[in-house]
């Protein structure tokens, strides 16, 4: 038997998703941000995996699960903004590395409040956010290819 969208797991996830990002939109857009370049900012922001300022293009991809021709369009853009900045790595010239500009850290100060902001729309307590990423990323990472 066929199961309704409502009642099928993949349909819960998908639409929580856009609910999430429909939630971030109207705290993102007074700063011109899509919810995509925010996770951009926010992984650089924290050094991302490697906790280094400045990163590859791939090390930005893989902790964010972005292919590159999705990320490198999008950084293009922010950095036509003025936010980051990209230069070859002297040690290997093969890499692309990405640095926040002035203009960029200025922004990640201002969106500084957004996940709480988002956090408060949840309704969950921060065990309850914890025990519910923690959930989602064993999810994400028992469903992805090895």
């Amino acid at each position: 038997m066929t199961l309704a969208p409502g009642q099928m797991l993949c349909f819960a996830l998908y639409s929580a998703a856009h609910a999430m990002q429909a939630a971030y939109a109207p705290l993102l857009t007074p700063y011109g941000l899509t919810y995509p370049q925010y996770l951009v900012l926010s992984a650089l922001a924290s050094g991302g995996p490697t906790g280094q300022p400045g990163q590859s293009l791939g090390q930005i991809g893989a902790h964010l699960m972005l292919d590159s021709n999705t990320l490198t369009p999008m950084v293009k853009r922010m950095e036509t903004a003025g936010w980051l900045v990209r230069a070859r790595n002297p040690a290997d010239e093969r890499q692309v590395l990405v640095h926040l500009t002035e203009a960029g850290q200025t922004l990640v100060a201002q969106i500084a409040g957004v996940p709480d902001c988002f956090v408060a729309q949840t309704g969950l307590d921060p065990d309850g956010i914890e025990d519910l990423r923690t959930s989602l990323a064993a999810l994400r990472d028992r469903m992805r290819p090895r």
